[in-house]
């Protein structure tokens, strides 16, 4: 089952309060079957910086966050 606004949401503001940054989104896709995205608001541009996946085993619900990091941001 995909993430669903509502499950997003509170994902967000979970990671925003455990990883101390107003500034993480999770962004929906706009089509079916694109990734959830984890985003970092700057101004008025999101960058994102990795992909949530979210897995469902006996009932329990847990989330993947995928970090890309660029050779290239780090200089």
């Amino acid at each position: 089952m995909p993430i669903q606004p509502k499950e997003a949401e509170t994902l967000e503001s979970y990671l925003q309060k455990k990883l101390g940054s107003n500034c993480l989104k999770v962004v929906l896709p706009k089509r079916v079957g694109q990734p959830v995205e984890l985003c970092i608001q700057n101004s008025k541009a999101l960058e994102s910086i990795g992909t949530i996946y979210r897995d469902e085993d006996e009932g329990e619900v847990s989330y993947a966050i995928s970090l890309t990091v660029l050779e290239e941001d780090l200089t």
